[in-house]
């Protein structure tokens, strides 16, 4: 039998092991602030949600809040009502998109963490001018020139309140960075990390329903202030599709600064120190959605060409079959 020394010892081995499991789960729970964080069940008293404001097409379920339904011209959002005092933080976001069309459908989700809210506008169904950080789940390529990536994309951009979002162009003369992502129609939901650290934004998606998150792009020089709002807004326009947000959790990140630091961050102005290439843009003269596929180059040439040569051949067919009349009517004579 074993000696009750040994058992005491296992005993005591387990309990220190207890006590650790116990400790490094309520540390990672200590970090998740729970005043930017929207989790099931949703509803407070009535249709309000604690701590989060809702506009627009925004529907509260049980299961998800739905910024917009499978329609034409929604545009719906969803903000936190407690700003962001947090340096270094990490936001998760699990969601939707889905619809019934297979090949046309739009607009898409942005998230935001920016010093306006609650004011619907034209990008992604919040206003354009925005202060602060935006993420772009873009399911409708709007760019008439040529794409170096396929949609759905996500984007990123910062604003200082002095740049336009150019729909038309998806924002590429603005975006610091971004990743192809198939995350409409598919089984699970998508979650998405947007993580924010010493002027470094790193974006991760996990579309596989895993939690085993692959990066989309990491870029340097982004500089952020403290004091902004978190928030999640979408929008359709001639195409449509269902924007849903399963859960938005904000976590405060444990950064060791070896370095005294006297910034006051709630000052700073909002800016990307670089910006990715933007790509040329070719007006659509039929507007809206449904865009026309670009012609230049050698197609409009080779168009010019085959129109001068029709037109010859044309000309050349109708001489011979003149020629062939003038002869039968001379033939007529004799």
């Amino acid at each position: 039998m074993m000696k009750a020394s040994s058992v005491i010892q296992i005993l005591i081995v387990f309990l220190c092991s207890y006590c650790s499991i116990t400790t490094q789960e309520w540390n990672t729970r200590d970090y998740l602030k729970r005043e930017h964080t929207l989790a099931k069940p949703y509803s407070g008293s009535g249709a309000s949600i604690p701590l989060w404001d809702f506009i627009g097409s925004t529907m509260v379920t049980n299961n998800f809040v739905r910024l917009t339904p499978d329609r034409q011209s929604k545009r719906g959002a969803l903000w936190n009502s407690v700003p962001c005092h947090l340096k270094d933080w990490e936001m998760q976001v699990e969601f939707k998109v889905h619809g019934s069309s297979k090949d046309l459908f739009g607009d898409g989700i942005a998230l935001w963490y920016t010093q306006e809210r609650m004011q619907l506008g034209s990008v992604f169904g919040s206003k354009d001018l925005f202060h602060g950080l935006a993420i772009f789940l873009d399911t409708y390529a709007n760019q008439n020139g040529p794409h170096n990536h396929k949609h759905p994309y996500v984007s990123a951009m910062v604003n200082n309140g002095s740049f336009l979002y150019d729909h038309d162009r998806d924002g590429t003369h603005t975006e610091i960075a971004g990743c192809e992502a198939k995350f409409r129609n598919i089984d699970s939901a998508t979650s998405i990390a947007i993580r924010y650290t010493s002027n470094t934004l790193t974006v991760l998606l996990d579309t596989l329903g895993k939690m085993a998150y692959k990066e989309c792009f990491q870029v340097q020089g982004i500089h952020l202030p403290t004091g902004y709002f978190f928030g999640a807004s979408a929008a359709t326009g001639d195409l449509a599709d269902n924007h849903d947000i399963m859960s938005i959790k904000v976590y405060q990140l444990d950064v060791a600064n070896d370095v005294a630091d006297d910034t006051d961050y709630s000052k700073v102005e909002p800016r990307a120190d670089i910006f990715a290439p933007p790509r040329d843009h070719i007006d659509d003269a039929l507007g809206g959605n449904f865009r026309s596929k670009a012609v230049k180059g050698f197609k409009l040439a080779a168009i010019v060409f085959c129109a001068v040569l029709g037109l010859l051949v044309c000309a050349v067919v109708g001489f011979l079959i003149y020629q062939r009349q003038q002869e039968n009517k001379r033939k007529r004579f004799y």
